[in-house]
């Protein structure tokens, strides 16, 4: 349980050390931004819905992760070169959306087997 907690705040704090970051220090190559931003909160849901026990766990994670997406963007206004995206957020939320899907279902796989 603890090397959970240890991989989330890992995770966490690598998406909020590469969402924070001035673009200057970016790859010029860099691959399709909402891509990136869909995958980075997609794995992050797995690793939080790892650690919930019930469906208030569930339903705190998956508020909590949006609303940590939401302040990211808040907070790139204030980074060189960066600012706030609404398509980020909603490509932030699609990947959560689609963590708990794919969660869900793997749930219900696992209870009918």
């Amino acid at each position: 349980m603890m090397w959970d907690w240890m991989m989330l705040a890992g995770a966490g704090l690598a998406l909020v050390a590469g969402c924070l970051v001035p673009n200057r220090w970016l790859p010029a190559n860099m691959p399709n931004d909402k891509l990136l931003h869909f995958a980075a909160f997609a794995g992050l849901t797995l690793l939080a819905l790892r650690l919930a026990h019930d469906r208030n766990d569930i339903l705190l994670c998956l508020g909590g992760l949006l609303v940590a997406g939401w302040i990211i963007e808040c907070l790139q206004k204030l980074i060189p070169d960066r600012n706030f995206s609404w398509p980020d957020i909603a490509a932030n939320a699609a990947g959560i959306a689609a963590a708990a899907l794919c969660s869900a279902a793997y749930g219900a796989i696992c209870a009918v087997i």
